[in-house]
This record gives structure tokens, sequence and C-alpha cells, in this order.
């Protein structure tokens, strides 16, 4: 999609977003995009995994605009963090520079990872700072072919009534078995069509408490045992 299609948003606690006419889709929650992301994806998803678990695989289904990553990469602690990211609609290097979330974080050299999670080449690995590496692929999802296992996904697709083909049972049961055992699945979705999925699928799924302005989201974990 033209970049000139696709809207920048200031979200209610100051960070931005964006706005795909497409699917008549935020990219984040307006009511607050670095609170959303903090939520759903680091507390809930990266800092439950096992303190132990001291290198860590990671799948972000929706790379979008890369503040998934740059959290991740701020809250990794000293673990290392191996980061896959999928998009099949890449956000253009000029809009993810007008996305503010280094400065709305405090951290105004955060611009330089940042820029470097957008301005990566795809399908190669890289390394952007160390203990953080990055692998883009611009692919979607139903033809992604996973060669390890990941301890941790987030889902950030857009919601299951604008991508119905990416939150199927199907889908479901090839996030399961793309993770390792014990590896933790996060989504902001707690539509009941998904969390009986992801049971179908194997997980074990609880609703926990949503973001501001969302009131429940969804966390599955696979058994901590081989197959």
């Amino acid at each position: 999609m033209p970049a000139s299609e696709i809207k920048h948003i200031i979200t209610n606690d100051g960070s931005s977003t964006l706005y795909s006419p497409q699917y008549d889709e935020h990219y984040h929650s307006v009511h607050g995009a670095i609170q959303e992301s903090m939520h759903v994806f680091i507390r809930m998803g990266l800092d439950a995994l096992p303190a132990e678990r001291k290198e860590i695989r990671l799948l972000e289904m929706g790379f979008g605009t890369g503040l998934n990553a740059l959290l991740s990469l701020l809250h990794r602690k000293d673990r290392k963090l191996h980061y896959t990211g999928l998009e099949a609609i890449p956000v253009a290097s000029e809009m993810a520079a007008a996305l503010n979330y280094p400065d709305k974080l405090g951290e105004p050299a955060l611009k330089t990872p940042f820029m470097a999670l957008h301005d990566a080449p795809w399908e190669e690995p890289v390394i952007i700072s160390p203990g953080f590496s990055l692998v883009k692929h611009h692919t979607r999802l139903e033809i992604f072919q996973a060669e390890e296992g990941f301890d941790l996904i987030y889902f950030d697709a857009f919601a299951p009534n604008s991508q119905p083909e990416l939150w199927t049972e199907d889908i479901m049961r090839r996030m399961y078995q793309m993770m390792r055992p014990g590896g933790i699945f996060v989504t902001y979705s707690a539509k009941s069509s998904v969390r009986r999925g992801l049971q179908s699928a194997g997980f074990n799924v609880e609703k926990l408490p949503g973001p501001p302005g969302k009131r429940e989201m969804l966390r599955a974990i696979k058994d901590n045992v081989e197959a």
C-alpha cells in the first residue's frame, strides 16, 4: 500500500500509531499505542517467560510499526533475543521515521536502533545491538515456514473481523506446532472464536485483564512436555 494511503495518528497516551484505510484498522490501540504494547506483549508475554530462559526465539506476526520489537529490545534484560518479524505490507522508512516512540519512551537515542529495525534488509538476519538479532520476512503468515521452534509469539495481526484468514483454528494449530514446549502466545484479542481455536490447537488458554480501553486479552501456553 502506498505510504500516502496510511495515516499517522496520535493515540491517547501521546504515542504514534498508523491507520490503514485498506483494513479500516489502527496498528495499535487509539487508547495508547505504547501502553497497549507494553501490557499485552511485554508484561504478559516477554516478562512471563521463565527467568532461566536466557536465549529466546520470538516470532511476531505483524511487524508493522516496529513498536513491539523496539520495546522487546529495551526490556530483554540480560537475555539474548532472536526476533523474527512477519509483515505482508511493510511500513515505508519515511513513515517509520515520523513515529515518536523513542521520544515518548524518554530515550531519544533509541531512534538509531528503531530505524535500524526498519532499515534492516528483508530475509537476512542482522544484529541490531549486542544480544538482539532480527530477521524480517516480507511474507504472509499462511505461507511462512519456520525452521526453529519459538519460545514466544506476539500475535499482532489486524482484528479477526478485518483479517479472518489469520485467526482460524488451522492458523492456531500452526502456531502451536511452531512453538517449543512451555512457549507463550499472546494477543490483544479476547474473541471467543480465537480462544476456542487456541484450545483446539492444544494450548492452555487464559483470559487476562486487557490494556486501557480493552477489558480482556488472551495468553496461551504450550504444555512444558515434549510431544
